[in-house]
């Protein structure tokens, strides 16, 4: 397994239910785009409960850091999200097949915020390193989608599988074919990557 990805071998979706319930969510809300550029397209599954705030603006995309320029420096974008408050399931959701995913991912893993992420043709995102691991569920992808994180490119098909990546390395995400690239995301906060290839999940 390449170093800062990880295959849970006992979570398995269905790929056609999957993609289902990902055109009937698309089809109930617009994606939001909290910073106005083309290439960031996103729908919340999971939000803190009773708050409907929380699936917007920065808590959408949620805290990052990066080094955006020629001195090197790491700077932070947007402020800090409590994860472990985002523990309701979108309501508009709940008749879709997300729903057993997120109980699914929740025998397992602890969680929070739970994204569908839109990768638009030809485009990626800024280097940056995230606060945890997230869990990737490849539902639309091409062979010139890939994620790089530190100096590992790996491709995830979409076939069901769970994918555990190490989000806390600097990495990014690009889309280098012509349809768009659709993953779900779940940020993980129980889980422990090891040699930055293999992780176990600890006790919630």
């Amino acid at each position: 397994m390449p170093k800062g990805f990880y295959i849970d071998p006992d979570i398995k979706f269905d790929i056609t239910k999957l993609r289902s319930a990902l055109k009937e969510v698309d089809s109930r809300v617009a994606r939001q785009s909290p910073l106005g550029e083309r290439d960031i397209n996103a729908i919340c599954l999971t939000q803190i409960p009773g708050d409907a705030n929380s699936i917007t603006g920065g808590n959408v995309r949620g805290l990052f850091w990066t080094k955006p320029d020629h001195t090197y420096e790491e700077v932070q974008r947007e402020a800090p999200i409590d994860e472990t408050k985002y523990s309701e399931f979108v309501k508009l959701f709940e008749d879709t097949y997300f729903k057993e995913v997120y109980d699914t991912l929740r025998t397992k893993y602890q969680i929070g915020r739970i994204r569908l992420l839109w990768k638009l043709p030809r485009t990626t995102l800024s280097w940056h390193r995230d606060p945890e691991p997230r869990i990737h569920i490849p539902i639309i992808t091409n062979f010139g989608a890939r994620m790089c994180v530190d100096d590992v490119v790996h491709h995830m098909p979409a076939d069901g599988k769970a994918w555990v990546t190490d989000n806390t390395k600097y990495h990014n995400a690009f889309n280098g074919g012509e349809e768009d690239r659709v993953h779900l995301v779940a940020t993980v906060l129980n889980f422990t990557m090891s040699d930055f290839g293999y992780g176990f999940p600890t006790k919630i």
